[in-house]
């Protein structure tokens, strides 16, 4: 274990998501806390927010909840104590490999939105009297 144990309202500070969303992805297998407590509420590790954060930082790109749960099982693989041939090491790789392919391009077409988006709200800027506060 990596020592100190939070309760989800900390988590949610930590890693910027609702208590809504970390219970959802409790419900949908993608995070599971560590432990819970005498009084029955969830408490997590580290490498509980850790994951979250991987997961929060998947959204935004499009992947799936299978997506996430099939990245995150290819990564719990890789990091766990089990032992894995060389073929299924390779295999696990690859599968992780296609995750950053898959990120990458969309981060890439995020870029060509965010740019067209700056340019029409320049545009709009271009248009609006220097120096004019908006009227209300």
């Amino acid at each position: 274990m990596d020592g100190k144990h939070m309760q989800i309202g900390e988590v949610a500070a930590r890693t910027g998501l609702s208590l809504r969303t970390i219970r959802h992805y409790e419900e949908t297998g993608l995070v599971v806390p560590s432990a819970r407590s005498r009084g029955g509420f969830r408490l997590y590790t580290e490498t509980d927010v850790a994951r979250l954060m991987v997961i929060r930082r998947m959204k935004p790109l499009g992947f799936t909840l299978d997506r996430m749960r099939d990245l995150l099982d290819a990564t719990d693989r890789l990091d766990g104590d089990g032992e894995i041939s060389p073929d299924e090491y390779e295999a696990l790789l690859e599968r992780v490999r296609e995750y950053e392919r898959a990120a990458t391009e969309q981060v890439q077409r995020l870029r060509v939105q965010l740019a067209r988006a700056e340019d029409f709200a320049s545009t709009l800027r271009a248009r609006l009297p220097a120096g004019q506060s908006p009227r209300f």
